[in-house]
């Protein structure tokens, strides 16, 4: 690999949380976050206007990273890390990240936390890599059919207005969305390696819609544990989503909030916690 220089960047003292880089390929360096140790949990984000590991995650690491090595990282296209020339956008291609990610860092076997579209990758990644995963908690899985709330996610406009019209869709209480949130949204929506991918990469995700929809009899055949959770008011992804999930997959289990939308990991930070952590040491982690 290459010496690639990390960029000067510090993550905002809102999210809390200290950066750190990792050379994932040669040209590539990923920006992720770290807190604690012991069992592997890899959290992956989900694909609003801004999006970042921090920006997904900074309710949930501190807590979590008790029972774990917690590590979010921002995917490919997304945030800080750095890309190569020449780099592609899609399904496997943020599959295939991860993977390095975890050579990057000694990882054999992951749990994987994942939003939206990173519960999407979740379950490619099982599908592709089996092996290398323990288990699954996946928040308003991505990937399904576009609905119209979906296509209004897919032309993100970069305004401060409109990223928050886009978080305001996250979630059901909309006094979350404040105005330091936003401001830090749009700043990284409009951030030296990230603007001129927006397009690409939004183009990439609602191609393999269609291209590469989750594999639902592989899944039938899934044997690591798997949590769903979604909010019953998700304008995003509707919740049928999860039942079509729950119904496939064998050892998969359902956990439904009540006056939530999309964003449970940020709406109801506190229950939702508690949720994951309880399943998490109910099958030996922590």
């Amino acid at each position: 690999m290459t010496d690639t220089i990390a960029p000067d960047y510090t993550t905002d003292a809102f999210f809390g949380l200290e950066d750190r880089w990792v050379e994932t390929a040669p040209g590539e360096l990923t920006h992720y976050h770290e807190l604690g140790t012991g069992t592997p949990i890899l959290f992956l984000h989900g694909s609003g206007t801004g999006v970042t590991a921090a920006a997904n995650w900074w309710l949930n690491l501190p807590e979590l990273s008790e029972l774990g090595r917690c590590i979010a990282i921002d995917s490919i296209g997304y945030g800080q890390t750095v890309v190569a020339e020449g780099t592609e956008y899609g399904i496997r291609e943020w599959v295939r990240h991860a993977v390095r990610v975890l050579d990057a860092l000694g990882i054999e076997k992951t749990w994987i936390v994942g939003n939206s579209l990173g519960g999407w990758l979740a379950f490619q990644f099982a599908i592709d890599f089996p092996e290398r995963v323990a288990g699954i908690v996946s928040m308003g899985t991505g990937g399904a059919k576009l609905t119209a709330a979906l296509q209004g996610h897919s032309s993100p406009v970069l305004t401060p207005e409109g990223v928050r019209q886009t978080l305001e869709l996250f979630v059901v209480d909309k006094t979350l969305v404040t105005d330091e949130l936003v401001a830090l949204r749009y700043a990284s929506a409009l951030n030296d390696t990230a603007s001129s991918r927006l397009v690409e990469v939004v183009a990439a995700r609602d191609r393999d819609r269609t291209a590469l929809p989750l594999d639902f009899d592989v899944l039938a055949r899934l044997a690591v544990p798997v949590l769903l959770i979604h909010g019953t008011q998700d304008a995003v992804i509707p919740v049928s989503r999860t039942w079509e999930l729950v119904n496939t997959i064998p050892h998969a289990d359902a956990h439904i909030f009540s006056q939530c939308g999309h964003w449970s990991q940020v709406e109801r930070a506190e229950d939702f916690n508690e949720v994951v952590g309880r399943f998490l040491r109910s099958h030996g982690v922590g």
